[in-house]
């Protein structure tokens, strides 16, 4: 399974965004994976895993209701629901919905959502647009990229905190992935010990013009510079939008009553951050001797 998600990264890493058909055959394929179950648990303290088997979403329960990190893709949606019952939690009681970035994949249930619960929807601000047009930057008329489009009722930037009850999240801008890709960061408890968690946004190249017709001004600039952000934040505990980001199903195995956490791994985000400035740094080569070539 490893295996196969190794070279599902691999093959958006290098899809044009302009070949609409590769893109429908990548997604055929990956949505076998993004679309299947994969029982809810409590990850740590009072975050719980809802998402699919590729696709991460995440409910943080609060004294006030909950907040709902992302969402999968638009058929998902009734999945997520139910994995959000599984855990004796209420869809009605999420108050928050928080958006790590604005791709179809973790944004398709926002809509129904929000509309069924009122819940108030935060995002990175430069990714309002995108959520509000429901479509990828620089791919705007490319509807396999297209999700239900949603308004943003607050837009945040670097240091912004979001509060329910006795939860706080800081937004942490770490754009490149998408224009207003935004991480957030909170404390939580792991027995006696405090811990910091990063939900982080992405790093990841996957359809993004880096050269020519960048998908969008400064995106290289913004990559490198998210980069360096990650590599310096003191994180305990790494999570993602996609559960080979950190390992997640391999984790989740090791857990038993007693023991400790395994999804506590100080240090994660920088290595995984060196990993992915290798890659980048790779795919911008590639791109650039395709564009002189030309």
């Amino acid at each position: 399974m490893r295996k196969l998600t190794a070279a599902l990264c691999a093959l958006v890493l290098f899809v044009p965004a302009a070949q609409a058909q590769t893109i429908k055959d990548f997604l055929a394929v990956a949505m076998k994976k993004w679309t299947a179950p994969f029982e809810p648990f409590q990850l740590i303290d009072n975050i719980y895993y809802v998402g699919t088997d590729g696709i991460a979403v995440y409910v943080v329960k609060t004294s006030q209701g909950l907040i709902l990190m992302d969402t999968a893709m638009p058929q998902s949606t009734g999945m997520i629901k139910d994995n959000i019952a599984k855990l004796g939690f209420k869809v009605a009681d999420i108050k928050i919905i928080l958006n790590t970035h604005a791709h179809l994949d973790h944004t398709g249930g926002f809509a129904e959502i929000k509309k069924e619960t009122g819940a108030q929807l935060i995002a990175g601000e430069r990714d309002k647009p995108l959520l509000e047009g429901g479509y990828y930057p620089g791919d705007e008329k490319n509807e396999d990229l297209t999700f239900p489009a949603v308004k943003v009722d607050r837009a945040v930037k670097e240091g912004d905190k979001v509060t329910l009850g006795d939860t706080t999240l800081t937004a942490h801008a770490t754009p490149g992935h998408s224009p207003g890709c935004t991480s957030w960061e909170m404390t939580v408890k792991d027995g006696r010990e405090s811990r910091e968690v990063l939900f982080f946004c992405s790093g990841t190249v996957a359809l993004n013009r880096l050269v020519g017709q960048p998908t969008y001004p400064g995106i290289v600039d913004d990559y490198r510079a998210t980069f360096a952000k990650a590599k310096a934040m003191k994180i305990d505990v790494l999570l993602g939008p996609h559960p080979e980001v950190y390992g997640m199903q391999a984790k989740r195995a090791e857990m038993k009553e007693g023991a400790p956490n395994p999804f506590v791994k100080p240090g994660e985000i920088v290595t995984y951050a060196t990993g992915l400035s290798e890659d980048f740094d790779k795919q911008l080569a590639k791109q650039t001797a395709a564009l002189e070539k030309k």
